[in-house]
């Protein structure tokens, strides 16, 4: 395998991490910053109150997207893994 196809392939599989891990990301973030919204507004200070909100709404996005992700995973292994594994 050549120097550049090495690189290629890398920097397909990252962008990929990217784009399956950004609806995750994003649900924390838009969760996190509403519930430390509430916290601001009325003063409770509780370290618990942050993490279960995330938790469930990673999950919730999780279970949702998750043919999303495996489709996408399935296509580059079979797009970008296999034929430098087979043309060996």
């Amino acid at each position: 395998m050549s120097e550049i196809a090495f690189f290629d392939v890398l920097r397909q599989g990252l962008w990929i991490s990217v784009v399956i891990s950004a609806p995750m990301l994003g649900a924390a973030l838009v969760a996190g910053l509403s519930v430390g919204l509430v916290q601001a507004l009325t003063s409770v200070q509780e370290m618990t109150l942050t993490f279960v909100p995330k938790i469930i709404a990673m999950l919730v996005v999780f279970w949702v997207s998750m043919s999303f992700m495996s489709a996408m995973l399935v296509e580059f292994f079979q797009a970008g893994i296999l034929p430098l594994v087979v043309g060996r």
